[in-house]
């Protein structure tokens, strides 16, 4: 296989004359691209991006010579694309793309359809998507030719490689994710190893008999890219048998959290069962990070439908990457940050208009993604991100005003209410700042001003936890605890000791977790409890990530004092991973589990996230 590098260069019209006098204008522009009738996908990039983008290039399966001409197809795995080219050819000879999304049973074809011009002796397609992980499919592309015949070159990527390749994986592990099946005496089992590939098992059979996988990249839902996969009948003699081991993720395909099953077939009566469907786990965090991930839409590149707390996701994500030093999904700090730094309409990201910068009248949700910029920056050491918290934290220092209640941050742009968690916010990012800027002293001035305000503005009630906010009349409006204004309170103070080296501060911090941990309105029976979470009640979609922010700043805490409140978040990370795990390593709303008809116990990406912080937390 070769690979090299492309220049990420558009063609200039005027330039193609001078490209065919020397030899290099093969390619013609996009006019001579056919648009197909199949919808586009986007990953990345969206279908028809011009191949002079491509960050590389492969050439995964043999060319083809199609009646003298060179027929190939081209795969930049960086981006997760790929075209098709035809060389040696003569006018209107064409070239296009096939793509199908059942493993080659079925395709939509005629992708890019190009014909050859006049004069050239070839041409390309612009690119298209091998994968959907928006949607949770997996493709195969095709280059295919007509010059005097019609002829097509292999599928590219019909293995799915990880660690290892489909059939090739050696790694140590046993795990028997859910239970086992049965058939008329079979036992059918499920078998998962520590590089997170699977195979399935028959025992307890007879010659004929047969098993295998079925892989889903949606859950369960559907299977077309991966049915029957190692298909084996039980050999003459024996009882049993069992397939190769098979991959239940793509990176290249950015596909994370695929699910398999293991099915067997009896020999009489044609009856077949399979287990339920299971991802595997390779460790408790990456098992809840591969689920989140699942949801992440690389196109919108963010959590569909809720922006602030996508912003509250990515910091979860990134705080994984940097504890655990996994790689895998480093590469959704830069697409995030390239395509949501724009302005959106009001209804596009948030109910609110997205004026650039990720800056929106709501103050706390510009926060949230300035304090995610700032995690970001501290994984990949890249700048922009710093100076991205920075803009952020300017735009908020514009709402801080001391004419009201003798200071704090507006929770909003019409200037309507002051709380706790724009201030923390507030107070956090700026002492991160100066924590990060050489020779700072502007931001910690702000910094300390931020903090002492929220001290003294009485929303730390007598038992040392958080209401929400103040009344018109500068006082504390007794509104409910939730466990996110406690954890900011405790992250602002650690970060604000960092800068200050201040032991009150600190001692600040320990008295706010201390009170958090005592308290029968945040923890029950020892597991931290939004009020929310009660048997008769459910949260609405902000609530949900509330305890794994709280979680995300206790570990803060923890890290300073030794460990102080590890045996606490042990508690949290055990709990919720054997109590409310479902087999596709979901994560719910309540950590002690429980819920009924009425009031279930939901699971999605934001309860997801805030239970990976638990995790996290409980090492």
């Amino acid at each position: 296989m070769s690979v090299r590098p492309l220049p990420r260069l558009l063609l200039v019209p005027a330039l193609v004359p001078l490209l065919l006098a020397a030899g290099l204008g093969r390619v013609p522009e996009a006019a001579a691209a056919q648009p197909s009738a199949a919808a586009a996908v986007c990953s990345v990039y969206c279908d028809t991006l011009d191949p002079s983008k491509a960050a590389q290039e492969t050439f995964p399966v043999a060319d083809v010579n199609l009646n003298g001409r060179l027929l190939r197809l081209h795969v930049d795995d960086a981006d997760g694309m790929a075209w098709a080219s035809i060389d040696s050819a003569g006018r209107d000879d064409a070239v296009w793309l096939d793509r199908s999304w059942d493993g080659g049973a079925t395709w939509d074809g005629l992708l890019g359809k190009a014909s050859v011009p006049a004069t050239w002796t070839g041409t390309r397609t612009l690119m298209y998507n091998l994968y959907d992980p928006g949607n949770h499919r997996r493709g195969l592309l095709r280059a295919c030719g007509d010059a005097q015949g019609v002829t097509c070159t292999s599928w590219a990527r019909t293995t799915v490689c990880a660690a290892a390749c489909d059939r090739q994986g050696t790694a140590p592990g046993d795990t028997r994710p859910v239970p086992a099946a049965t058939l008329a005496g079979r036992t059918i089992t499920l078998h998962t190893d520590s590089a997170g590939m699977a195979w399935g098992t028959l025992a307890g059979g007879r010659t004929g008999d047969e098993v295998w996988l079925d892989r889903s990249w949606d859950g369960g839902t559907s299977w077309p890219d991966g049915s029957s996969l190692g298909r084996l009948p039980v050999p003459a003699g024996a009882t049993g048998t069992g397939t190769a081991r098979f991959n239940t993720s793509d990176p290249l395909g950015r596909l994370y959290g695929g699910a398999v099953r293991a099915c067997g077939r009896a020999v009489e009566g044609q009856s077949g069962s399979c287990t339920a469907w299971a991802r595997p786990v390779t460790g408790r965090a990456a098992a809840a990070a591969d689920a989140l991930m699942y949801s992440y839409d690389p196109n919108t590149a963010y959590w569909r439908s809720s922006w602030w707390n996508s912003a509250v996701a990515l910091t979860t994500v990134v705080d994984y990457l940097r504890q655990s030093g996994d790689t895998r999904y480093t590469w959704i700090v830069e697409q995030t940050f390239r395509t949501n730094r724009v302005a959106f309409p009001a209804g596009a990201r948030s109910s609110d208009a997205i004026e650039g910068d990720f800056i929106s009248r709501s103050t706390d949700d510009s926060e949230w993604w300035a304090l995610a910029w700032v995690d970001a920056y501290d994984l990949t050491h890249d700048r922009r991100y710093l100076d991205e918290a920075v803009t952020i934290a300017t735009y908020v220092n514009g709402l801080w005003d001391n004419g009201s209640c003798g200071g704090g941050v507006w929770w909003d742009r019409e200037r309507t209410y002051k709380n706790a968690i724009t201030t923390t916010l507030y107070a956090r990012l700026a002492a991160a700042l100066h924590n990060r800027l050489s020779g700072d002293t502007l931001w910690l001035g702000r910094a300390t001003t931020a903090w002492n305000w929220f001290q003294g503005s009485g929303m730390i009630n007598g038992s040392g936890l958080v209401n929400d906010g103040l009344t018109g009349g500068c006082a504390n409006n007794g509104q409910t605890v939730w466990s996110y204004n406690q954890g900011l309170a405790i992250g602002a103070a650690v970060e604000v000791w960092r800068a200050t080296g201040s032991a009150a501060t600190l001692a600040t911090a320990r008295r706010l977790a201390d009170a958090a941990l005592a308290s029968p309105s945040l923890v029950s029976a020892g597991v931290l409890t939004e009020s929310c979470d009660a048997p008769a009640s459910d949260c609405d979609d902000n609530a949900k990530q509330f305890k794994g922010i709280f979680m995300r700043y206790l570990q803060d805490l923890d890290s300073v004092t030794g460990h102080a409140y590890r045996a606490f978040a042990t508690t949290q990370a055990d709990t919720v991973w054997s109590t409310d795990r479902d087999s596709l390593n979901r994560l719910g709303q309540r950590w002690s589990g429980g819920g009924s008809g009425t009031h279930p116990n939901t699971r999605d990406w934001r309860t997801q996230a805030s239970a990976l912080s638990a995790l996290l937390a409980g090492g």
